[in-house]
C-alpha cells in the first residue's frame, strides 16, 4: 500500500508545480490540507521525504511572481507551508535556494494594510526564521525594519498581526548578526519602550503572548555583550525590575515573568567572586605538586564580560547524538585483565596486614571461659524501638561469652516486621611517613608548659552554669578515668553538670585522639558537636516542601541589592585570607577553624543577611560544595538569610526538598545533642559571578551558583554549627573504632585495628579486620578460620561525602554486634574495612580531593606510594589477596550522591554496557557471570532506603580509573560496587518523602552487611551447616528466607523515572533554552486553526471590529505610533 500511496502523492506534488490551472491547484491544496490535518506528524514527514517542501515553495515563488498574485492560492499555500516548514529541518535552506524569502518579504510589504494577507506572510516568515542562517539572510534583506513598521505601541487593533510580527522578530534576533544590527540601530531602547507601553496598558492581561515575545527579543539581544550594555544604558534593569516585582504571585503572568527574570539575570553585570585568590586559602607543599608562585590577586582588569560570538549558530544544524560516547565499547578493554602495577615481591609486605591467616591462637586454649566485661559506658545500643536508646544499661556490668542459643532479636527478623532499626554493638599500628607533615591539632601545650585554655564565654545567661563550649590545644593525653586540669577540668565540669550519652562516644577519648590529628591549618579548637557527640533524631525528617515562587523572590532580592543599595552593608565579618578577626557589632560571628570546617569568607550584606564563600579543596581551584562552620551572636525568633555564592554544580537536591544541618550547643546542653535538618526558603540558582580570566587564561569561564536558605535560631546568644550534611570527622572515626573495639568480647570477636599507611598529612589511615575467633586452637578449627573468604569495604575517598561514613558506622557496629546475623557473618567471612580512604581531605574540610588536589578515586589504575599512599596500599592489599587466591566475594566503596535520591549501587557488566551503547560487536561471544545483580536485588527487597531502579552496571571510559572498575577488571571481582547514598532523601519505598538522617544511613550500613549474608545463603556454594545455623538463629525455614526478604511496605513501587523533573523555576541562560521555543509547531498550528475557524464563522467581521476599535483609540489617545 505504501508504494501506490507514495506514487499518488508524488503525482499530486508534480501536478502542483507544473499546473497553471487555478482550479486544479486549489483542489490539490485542499487535498493536501485535508491529508495533513488528521493523524500524526508522520504524514507530514513522509510528504517532506517525497519532496513536498520543494513543491510548495516552488508553487509559492511561481504564484507570487505573477503580475497579479492570486491570494486565493497564496493563503492556503502559506498555511500548508507553515505546517510543513516547522517539521522540515532544512526548510530554511530550501526556501533560500528557491528564492522564497525575497518573494515573501515583497508580499508582506505590499500587504501592510491588508490584515489576512499580511498575517499569512508573517506566518511564513516565522517558519523561515526558525533557521538561524535563514533568519540572518532575512535580516540582511530588511525584515526587521519591516517588522518595526508593523509593531505599534499598545493597541487593541490587529492583535494577531502584532503577535505574529513580534514572534517573527524574536526568531530573527536569535541570529547574532541580527542582534548586532538591532543594537547598532537603537532597537533596544525601542523594544523597552514597547514593553513598558504594553505592560502598563494591558491591565487585563489579554495580550500576554505579545508581551512575552517582546521580552524574548530582549533576551536574544542580551546574549551579546553589546546588547547587555545597550540594555543597561537604556535603564533596562530598572524597567524590568519594576514591571516584574509585583507580578510574582500571579500565576497567569508566568509566561511573561519567567522570560523577564531570564533577561534580568543575563544583563546583571558579571563580576569575579569577592576573593583575593581562586585557589584555596590553605597551602600544603605536597610531593610531586609543582610549587606555585604566590597566587595572583584578582583585579578588575583581569575580568571582562563575555564577548560577542562571531559565528551564528543554526539550531537545526545537527541532531544531538543519543549514544553515550562515554561508554566503553572496546570488548578487549572490557574483558582484558591488566597485569600487576608493581613488582610482585612488593606484595609480601601486605602479609603483615593479614595476620589472621598465620596467628596460632594458642591463648584460646589457656583461657576458654574468661568472662568479658565491657566498659559500662559502651554497652550495646538498643534498637530504635527501645526507649532506652540514649541511656547506658546500668544493670549490665558484665557479660559472658556469646552463646549460639542467646535469645536475641535478629536484625533480619526486625526487618521482616518492618521495624526501624539501629546499630547493634561490635591497636592502631604505627606507620612511617616520608613526607612533610601538617601541624597536629587538638590538645596542646602553651609556651609555659601549661595547658592552653581557649574557653569561650558565650553562654552567659543565668540558666547556664558553664561557659565552656570549645577546647584549646593540650599535648597531654587525657585518660577518661582521671581527667587532668585545665581544659579537661572544664570539660569534666561540663559533663558533670550536663551529662551526655551519645552512642559510642567519650569526650575524653575524643580529646586524646584529637591530639594526634594533623591539619594543614593547625586547627586550635575542637568543634563542640564532635566533642560532645551526636544522638540520632527519633524519626526521619520530611522533605522540605518547596514554596512556590521562592527562587524568583530571591533572584529579585539580589537584583534589588544592585539597583537599590541603600540598606546594603557589604562588610566582611570573617575571612581566612586576612589574619585579623573581623568585628561584627550586633551581628553574627563566624568561624570554621576546626576539623572538617569549611568557610572561607562571610560578608554581611544587610542586617540579617550574609553572603558566604566556601573554600576550594587544597591545591585546587574547584570543588566548592562542602561547608561546615560555627556561628554565634544570633537573636532568637529572627530570620537570618545565608547565601553561599560560589557553588559550581548547575543543580542541587536543595531545589528538591533537601535541607542543611544544624547543631545547637544550648540544645545539646538541654539533653538534645543532635544534628538536625534546618532551614526554609531554600533554593539553588545561577548567580552573576564568573571565573576570572586570570584563572582561565582566556578560556571559557566557569559560572557560579548560589545556595540560599533562611534560619530562625531557637535560642538567643546560642552557638550553632551549620553544615552541608551530617559531619563525620576523622577524629570521631578514630574515637569510634577505639570504643567499638572495647565493646566486643575478644574471646569471640576478632577485631583488629592497624594503620594501612600514613597519609601525606601524616595521619594514619585505619584498616579494620573483623571476623569470628576460631572455636579453639585445634587444627580443624584453625583451618576453617583461615579458609573463610574475604569481604572488602571502603569509604570516604571523597571527603565531603560524610553520609558514606555514617553508612560505614552502621556497618561496623553491626558486624561487631551480638546480632545473630552478624555472628553468622563473622563465622563465614573475614572483613577487611578501610573506613576512611582520604583522612587528610576530611580533616581539612575538602570536598573531593587529597592534599595534592587530586580526586583519589581516579588514581586506582597506577597509584603512587609517594603521591597517593592510601590508594596505593589499598590496591596493594587487594592485589595481595588476589595473588593468594583470596579475592573478595564482594568489594564495595561507599559514597554519597548530591544529584539523586535513595540509595543505589553502580556495578560492572560487559554485556549491559555493550547493549546500552548499541554495540552488538562481540556481545554474543562474551561470557559473563550475572550474579553481580543478586546483591542489589536483595538490598532492594531488604533495605527501606535502597532502590534497584536507580542502579547502573555500565562501564564508562571516564570511570576506568575508579576503585569499582579497577577491582572488577584487575582482580576479577564480579561483585565490585560503588554504593551511593543520597544527601537528600527518598522518593519511593517506606521512606518516601523523608530526608535521610544518621539513623537511616547507619541502618543502610547494617542492611548492606545483612545483604552479604543473604547473598551467601542464596549461593550454590553455601554449606548445609551454614544453612542449618541460619535457619536456627534467624528462626526461619530453609525455604522461607525469600519471604523474610519482603521488607518493602506499600507505597514503594520499583518503577522510577528520572530522579527529578526539571525545576519549574530554574533559570536557564542559554540562547537555546527549552523555554524559548516560541516557534513551536503546535502553537502555530493552533493559531492557524483559530484563524480559519473565525473566518468560517464570520468572514470580514474582524476588520469591522478593528475599524471601530481604531476610532475608539483615536478618541482616547491610544492610537499613536512610535517607530524607531
Amino acid at each position: 500500500m505504501a508504494e501506490p500511496e507514495g506514487s499518488g502523492l508524488q503525482v499530486l506534488l508534480h501536478t502542483l508545480q507544473t499546473s497553471s490551472d487555478r482550479a486544479s491547484i486549489l483542489s490539490i491544496l485542499q487535498v493536501l490540507g485535508d491529508l495533513l490535518s488528521v493523524g500524526t506528524d508522520r504524514r507530514i514527514r513522509y510528504m517532506i521525504s517525497k519532496g513536498g517542501s520543494e513543491a510548495l515553495l516552488q508553487t509559492l515563488v511561481d504564484t507570487a511572481r505573477t503580475a497579479s498574485p492570486d491570494y486565493g492560492i497564496l493563503l492556503p499555500l502559506f498555511r500548508l507551508l507553515a505546517k510543513v516548514g516547522l517539521r522540515d529541518k532544512k526548510f530554511g535552506q530550501k526556501a533560500l535556494e528557491l528564492g522564497a524569502l525575497d518573494v515573501t518579504l515583497i508580499l508582506a510589504r505590499k500587504n501592510l494594510s491588508h490584515s489576512p494577507n499580511l498575517l499569512h506572510c508573517l506566518w511564513a516568515l516565522g517558519v523561515f526564521a526558525s533557521s538561524v542562517t535563514t533568519g540572518a539572510m532575512l535580516g540582511i534583506n530588511g525584515a526587521m525594519e519591516l517588522l518595526f513598521t508593523v509593531i505599534p505601541p499598545y493597541t487593541r487593533r490587529r492583535p494577531r498581526i502584532i503577535r505574529a510580527a513580534v514572534e517573527v522578530l524574536a526568531a530573527l534576533l536569535r541570529s547574532k548578526s541580527n542582534s548586532r544590527r538591532a543594537v547598532n540601530r537603537g532597537y533596544v531602547a525601542s523594544l523597552l519602550r514597547l514593553h513598558q507601553d504594553w505592560h502598563s496598558h494591558d491591565t487585563a492581561n489579554r495580550y500576554l503572548p505579545i508581551r512575552r515575545a517582546l521580552l524574548l527579543c530582549l533576551k536574544h539581544i542580551a546574549t551579546l555583550q553589546s546588547g547587555r550594555e545597550a540594555f543597561l544604558a537604556a535603564q533596562g534593569m530598572e524597567i524590568l525590575f519594576s514591571s516584574t516585582q509585583n507580578s510574582l504571585e500571579d500565576r497567569s503572568l508566568e509566561p511573561v515573568t519567567s522570560v523577564a527574570l531570564q533577561v534580568l539575570r543575563q544583563c546583571f553585570p558579571k563580576g569575579p567572586l569577592p576573593l583575593v585568590t581562586a585557589s584555596s586559602a590553605y597551602a600544603f607543599p605536597a610531593p610531586g605538586h609543582p610549587t606555585s608562585e604566590p597566587p595572583r590577586v584578582l583585579a578588575e582588569e583581569d575580568f571582562e564580560d563575555d564577548g560577542d560570538e562571531e559565528e551564528d549558530r543554526d539550531s537545526d544544524s545537527e541532531d544531538a547524538k543519543e549514544e553515550d560516547d562515554d561508554l566503553e565499547t572496546d570488548v578487549n578493554k572490557l574483558s582484558s585483565k591488566p597485569g600487576l602495577d608493581r613488582p610482585e615481591e612488593e606484595l609480601s609486605q601486605y602479609e603483615a596486614m593479614c595476620r589472621e591467616l598465620s596467628c596460632s591462637f594458642e591463648d584460646l586454649e589457656a583461657t576458654p571461659g574468661d568472662d568479658f566485661t565491657p566498659d559500662a559506658n559502651h554497652l550495646h545500643i538498643p534498637t530504635a524501638a527501645s526507649p532506652e536508646q540514649h541511656r547506658p544499661d546500668k544493670d549490665q556490668g558484665s557479660r559472658g561469652p556469646e552463646r549460639e542459643d542467646a535469645p536475641e532479636t535478629s536484625l533480619l527478623s526486625m526487618a521482616k516486621r518492618g521495624r526501624s532499626l539501629v546499630h547493634p554493638v561490635p591497636q592502631n599500628g604505627p606507620g612511617t611517613n616520608p613526607h612533610p607533615v601538617a601541624q597536629p591539632h587538638g590538645l596542646g601545650m602553651g609556651p609555659s608548659g601549661k595547658d592552653v585554655l581557649d574557653l569561650e564565654t558565650l553562654l552567659q545567661e543565668d540558666a547556664w552554669d558553664i561557659a565552656v563550649t570549645s577546647c584549646a590545644r593540650s599535648s597531654a593525653c587525657l585518660p577518661s578515668a582521671a581527667p587532668p586540669g585545665g581544659t579537661a577540668d572544664g570539660i569534666h565540669q561540663l559533663l558533670q553538670t550536663h551529662p551526655q550519652h551519645a552512642p559510642y562516644h567519650d569526650p575524653y577519648v575524643y580529646m586524646a585522639k584529637a591530639r594526634g590529628t594533623r591539619s594543614v591549618a593547625d586547627f586550635k579548637t575542637l568543634a563542640f558537636p564532635d566533642l560532645w557527640g551526636h544522638c540520632p533524631s527519633h524519626a526521619p525528617e520530611p522533605l522540605l516542601e518547596r514554596k512556590r515562587g521562592i527562587q524568583r523572590v530571591k533572584i529579585l532580592e539580589d537584583i534589588r541589592r544592585l539597583l537599590q543599595p541603600r540598606d546594603v552593608i557589604d562588610r566582611v565579618v570573617f575571612s581566612l585570607d586576612e589574619p585579623r578577626q573581623h568585628s561584627a557589632p550586633n551581628g553574627l560571628w563566624f568561624s570554621s577553624k576546626f576539623e572538617s570546617g569549611n568557610l572561607r569568607k562571610a560578608i554581611q550584606v544587610r542586617e540579617f543577611e550574609y553572603d558566604l564563600l566556601v573554600n576550594t579543596d587544597i591545591n585546587c581551584t574547584q570543588y566548592q560544595q562542602w561547608f561546615s562552620f560555627k556561628v554565634h551572636g544570633m537573636r532568637a525568633a529572627t530570620p537570618y538569610r545565608f547565601n553561599i555564592i560560589n557553588y559550581e554544580k548547575p543543580n542541587s537536591q536543595f531545589n528538591y526538598g533537601m535541607q542543611p544541618t544544624m547543631y545547637s550547643v544550648k540544645e545539646a546542653l538541654l539533653g538534645r545533642p543532635t544534628w538536625k535538618r534546618t532551614g526554609y526558603e531554600i533554593c539553588y540558582y545561577k548567580n552573576h559571578y564568573r571565573e576570572s580570566l586570570a584563572v582561565t587564561g582566556g578560556a571559557s569561564r566557569k559560572c557560579y551558583y548560589t545556595l540560599t536558605f533562611s534560619i530562625t535560631f531557637p535560642h538567643h546568644g546560642d552557638i550553632c554549627y551549620l553544615a552541608y550534611h551530617y559531619p563525620y570527622t576523622y577524629t570521631a572515626l578514630m574515637t569510634h573504632l577505639d570504643l567499638l573495639e572495647k565493646s566486643v568480647d575478644p574471646q569471640t570477636v576478632y577485631f583488629r585495628q592497624e594503620a594501612l599507611c600514613r597519609t601525606l598529612g601524616g595521619n594514619a589511615c585505619p584498616l579494620v579486620t573483623i571476623t569470628a575467633m576460631p572455636a579453639s586452637a585445634s587444627p580443624a578449627h584453625l583451618e576453617q578460620f583461615r579458609q573463610r573468604p574475604y569481604q572488602v569495604i571502603t569509604a570516604r575517598v571523597h571527603p565531603g561525602e560524610s553520609n558514606a561514613s555514617w553508612v560505614m558506622k552502621g556497618a561496623l557496629e553491626f558486624l561487631a554486634s551480638s546480632d545473630p546475623g552478624a555472628r553468622l557473618l563473622r563465622e563465614s567471612f573475614i572483613f577487611k574495612i578501610i573506613p576512611m580512604l582520604n583522612p587528610d581531605g576530611v580533616i581539612n574540610g575538602n570536598h573531593r580531593c587529597s592534599l595534592r588536589g587530586e580526586d583519589l578515586n581516579r588514581q586506582w589504575l597506577a597509584p603512587s606510594a609517594q603521591l597517593q599512599p592510601t590508594i596505593y596500599h589499598a590496591k596493594g592489599l587487594l592485589s595481595y589477596l588476589h595473588s593468594t587466591g583470596r579475592s573478595p566475594v564482594v568489594f564495595c566503596d561507599f559514597h554519597g550522591h548530591s544529584q539523586k535520591k535513595n540509595v543505589f549501587v553502580y556495578g560492572c557488566s560487559i554485556k549491559e554496557t555493550l547493549w546500552q551503547a548499541e554495540s552488538a560487536l562481540g556481545a554474543p561471544a562474551v561470557s559473563e557471570d550475572v550474579s553481580y545483580r543478586t546483591l542489589p536485588r536483595i538490598l532492594d527487597q531488604l533495605a527501606p532506603a535502597f532502590t534497584m531502579s536507580s542502579c547502573s552496571f555500565l562501564v564508562e571510559k571516564s570511570r576506568a580509573s575508579t576503585a569499582r572498575v579497577v577491582v572488577w577488571r584487575e582482580m576479577g571481582v564480579a561483585r565490585s560496587y560503588t554504593m551511593e547514598s543520597s544527601y537528600c532523601g527518598c522518593n519511593q519505598g517506606p521512606y518516601q518523602g523523608l530526608q535521610l538522617g544518621t539513623r537511616e544511613l547507619e541502618e543502610m550500613g547494617a542492611m548492606f552487611c545483612l545483604g552479604l549474608l543473604l547473598l551467601e545463603l542464596k549461593s550454590a556454594s553455601c554449606s548445609r551447616q551454614l544453612l542449618a545455623r541460619a535457619a536456627s538463629l534467624l528462626n526461619a525455614q530453609d525455604g522461607a528466607l525469600d519471604q523474610q526478604l519482603r521488607r518493602r511496605s506499600s507505597g514503594g513501587g520499583s518503577a522510577e523515572l528520572d530522579d527529578e523533573p526539571p525545576c519549574l523555576e530554574e533559570i536557564d541562560y542559554g540562547p537555546d533554552s527549552s523555554s524559548d521555543r516560541e516557534g513551536s509547531c503546535s502553537e502555530l498550528d493552533r493559531q492557524i486553526r483559530e484563524w480559519a475557524s473565525l473566518q468560517d464563522q464570520d468572514e470580514g467581521r474582524e476588520e469591522e471590529e478593528e475599524e471601530e476599535e481604531e476610532e475608539e483609540e483615536e478618541g482616547t489617545g491610544l492610537g499613536r505610533r512610535d517607530t524607531p
